[in-house]
């Protein structure tokens, strides 16, 4: 076939008109319709209530749908795999939380890549606080250590799971205290507090949302966050690195994740948005009434921060010997 330089210039024409129909597709007319926002756990806990609360805002400001869907099951991962695998087109996104960065340590070759996701922006963090029974004989830090000390098997930690973030803190924490230690799983956190409550463990990390009744009652004492700074939740305890435990910082996290090869314009859109929507003082509120504290990323800062709690939580699990369930 001849090819002209007329037909050429068409050609090439088309194809700039192309990339310009689908820049302004992706900049000015999404989304155009709805937008999958998937949690990796079930109807009611922080995930799904901050996710929702996110929803409504970004509702608000796009002037289009954006639904929740829970997809709870195998530590997060059945969400992840169906993000992953989802067309990379701006309408559907991962609420990402922290069992994503340790789940190949855990669990092994997954059935999807982490290069098959990428991050939009960091959205918040839960921090996990270290609880007692208020009538145990050990009213500070330095005294629950010291009563691990005298006890053959070391402290017992109730925690939701092998390889979850309580979990983990707590074996960083043991480890960093030379203390023995067994982890008790039980099944939600009513089931641990019973049990602390009862005595038949000694400690838990948890997020002190669901906590704070027992606490204010005087049945359960605050010993310390596994936090970078006092957190604005409970700011009246103090950071297990103030007392002398500079490595041990862990908290449950949350932030937005889209398929890789979702076109910029929307991911940068979608970036902005979550920014702008944690900023919000009444959001901030809704937040930290779950446990939860605002904590705004871009997606560079969220892809570093999640990069680093991969390292350093998959050290740990390979020098624990843990193994997921």
């Amino acid at each position: 076939m001849k090819v002209t330089r007329r037909t050429l210039l068409g050609t090439i024409a088309a194809g700039f008109a192309a990339n310009s129909g689908f820049e302004a597709l992706a900049e000015g007319d999404w989304p155009s319709r709805l937008v999958r926002l998937i949690s990796p756990y079930g109807a009611g806990g922080a995930n799904d209530i901050s996710l929702r609360i996110l929803a409504e805002q970004f509702g608000r400001s796009f002037n289009q749908q954006f639904i929740v869907e829970n997809k709870p099951g195998a530590g997060t991962r059945i969400a992840n795999e169906l993000v992953a695998r989802a067309a990379p087109d701006g309408y559907t996104f991962l609420y990402a939380a922290a069992p994503f960065a340790t789940a190949e340590a855990l669990f092994g070759k997954l059935k999807y890549e982490r290069k098959d996701l990428q991050p939009v922006a960091m959205a918040a963090m839960a921090p996990l606080f270290l609880i007692v029974n208020a009538k145990a004989n050990f009213k500070s830090l330095q005294e629950l250590i010291e009563h691990g000390k005298s006890q053959a098997d070391g402290l017992t930690f109730a925690s939701p799971g092998a390889g979850s973030q309580p979990h983990l803190a707590a074996e960083l924490w043991l480890r960093d205290a030379g203390l023995k230690g067994l982890n008790v799983q039980y099944r939600g956190d009513a089931m641990a507090y019973t049990e602390l409550l009862a005595g038949r463990v000694d400690a838990t990390l948890t997020a002190i949302s669901t906590a704070l009744p027992h606490i204010r009652s005087g049945d359960f004492r605050v010993l310390g966050v596994a936090s970078a700074e006092r957190s604005a939740i409970y700011p009246d305890a103090p950071t297990l690195r103030e007392q002398g435990f500079p490595n041990v910082v862990a908290s449950g996290w949350f932030g937005f994740m889209a398929p890789s090869a979702t076109p910029e314009p929307i991911v940068g859109r979608m970036q902005e948005e979550i920014i702008r929507a944690l900023a919000d003082p009444e959001v901030k509120q809704k937040l930290l009434a779950q446990g939860l504290e605002a904590r705004p990323g871009t997606a560079a800062d969220f892809g570093k921060f999640v990069n680093d709690e991969t390292r350093k939580w998959g050290e740990l699990i390979r020098a624990t010997g843990l193994k997921g369930e």
